[in-house]
Formats: C-alpha cells, sequence, structure tokens
C-alpha cells in the first residue's frame, strides 16, 4: 500500500478538512488502480454526513461561538468530530463494494495497532474497538469503480466539548451522558503512556503502508481545484458566510 504524502511546500500549509476530502476524491481518479493510505489532522472541525440535515446534527451556534468548522462529507453516516488531537485516516482501494473494503481496511488498522501492543480488533461493519470500547469509526462512498473509505482515530479529545458540537439537543449536557460515551468509546494516549500523537501516527502510516508516493505542487493545484466544490453553499446546506 502506498503513503500518499503532500510535498514539503504544501505540507507546511495549515489545511482545512475540505482539502483532504479533496485529497481522497483525487487520488481515487487521477492515480493508478492500487490501495493508497494517507493521515491528516485538522483544527476543531465537526464532518457531518452526505444526507444529514447540518441545521438538526450540529450546533451551529455552538460551533461558530468557539471557532468550531463543520463541513458535509460524500459518504454517509453521522456526525463526526475532529481536531489536532485525533487522527483522520483515509484508505482508497479499487472496487466499489462496502463489506470487502471496510473488511480489509479495518484490519489493517486493527493489525496496526495490535502492533503496539493493543488489543484491537475490527467490530462491526466498520468499528475498530479495544477492549470492547470503540477507538476508530468509518464512513464509506464508491467513485469509478474505486473505494473510499475514511475514519476517525481518537488519540485524544474532549468528550464533552465533542457531544455538544454535533448534538444541538444536548446543549445542556448532563454529566451522566458524557460518562455513558466515554463508556462506550476509548482514547489511545492513556494505553500508550509516552507517546506523542506525531510518534503514534508516525508507526501507523509505517506499519500500514510499503512505499511513498509523493505529490507534485501540480497535483496539489489539481485537489485545491476539487476543493471548492466542498464550500459551495448547495452542498453544504448553509452560507459559508454566515459562519464568521
Amino acid at each position: 500500500m502506498k503513503h500518499v504524502i503532500l510535498p514539503k511546500s504544501a505540507a507546511s500549509v495549515r489545511r482545512r478538512l475540505p482539502f483532504y476530502l479533496a485529497m481522497e476524491e483525487w487520488v481515487a481518479g487521477a492515480l493508478p488502480e492500487g490501495e493508497y493510505f494517507f493521515t491528516w489532522r485538522v483544527a476543531p472541525t465537526v464532518i457531518y454526513g452526505h444526507c444529514q440535515d447540518v441545521a438538526a446534527e450540529v450546533d451551529m451556534d455552538y460551533c461558530r461561538s468557539r471557532g468550531i468548522e463543520f463541513y458535509r462529507r460524500k459518504s454517509g453516516g453521522g456526525c463526526v468530530y475532529a481536531d489536532m488531537d485525533n487522527i483522520m485516516l483515509s484508505y482508497i482501494c479499487p472496487g466499489a463494494d462496502v463489506e470487502p473494503t471496510f473488511a480489509r481496511y479495518t484490519a489493517i488498522v486493527a493489525g496496526a495497532l495490535r502492533g503496539m501492543g493493543l488489543d484491537a480488533v475490527p467490530s462491526g461493519r466498520n468499528d475498530v474497538e479495544i477492549g470492547g470500547r470503540k477507538v476508530s469509526g468509518g464512513a464509506f462512498y464508491r467513485m469509478a469503480g474505486r473505494s473510499i473509505a475514511h475514519s476517525t482515530m481518537l488519540f485524544d479529545t474532549d468528550m464533552e466539548h465533542m457531544m455538544r458540537a454535533i448534538t444541538p439537543s444536548r446543549a445542556k449536557l448532563e454529566s451522566h451522558k458524557v460518562k455513558s460515551v466515554e463508556a462506550r468509546i476509548t482514547t489511545l494516549s492513556p494505553l500508550l503512556p509516552g507517546m506523542t500523537i506525531e510518534e503514534f501516527n508516525n508507526r501507523l502510516i509505517a506499519s500500514v503502508t510499503d512505499s511513498e508516493l509523493a505529490l507534485s505542487e501540480a497535483q496539489v493545484a489539481e485537489i485545491e481545484k476539487l476543493e471548492q466544490y466542498y464550500y459551495r453553499p448547495e452542498w453544504l446546506g448553509y452560507d459559508l458566510k454566515q459562519k464568521n
């Protein structure tokens, strides 16, 4: 599997989440058939699913007041919160069948975690668990004979902050609800004492991939063109200018 990397000049730029969604799309549409993988981190952002009503699923006022961005992705599923304390994973492969794609992908991710001494196993169709608690959840979509799977990897996060951003009905969150979520999910930081998120990310990539594919500046420019689609009001379900 190839690790897709940005050129140094492009990698040094702080990117918004739609850039990485466009990067997945570009890889699937432009690169030769094969398996590709890359990871990314963003400032606090909520990602909502293709069919979700942003006003119903995202606490837009809460997010705006705290500088949390929110964008729609092309895959299905529910809202996901991301920030610099967790890692987002992108996997692109041949084929268009969701079940075998998730089966292989979650097995690869769980195997990488086991290589770090963690008791990780695939769970359900698209999750990875450690000790019965979810650490990674994924979503899927297909395009032109390719499958794109992407997922979170919870290295660390603020549970209450995450829940308030994505569930407006819990604006007055009660502590027992936070504890309920904490009982179902886990983060990696306490399980890997002394390991930084950068060290974890490097070990994950080394375990999952066997070669690198460095993109050119011209290819990054193509991704940036695709990125613009994700800012269109008709795609987002709201006017981006109203965020500020």
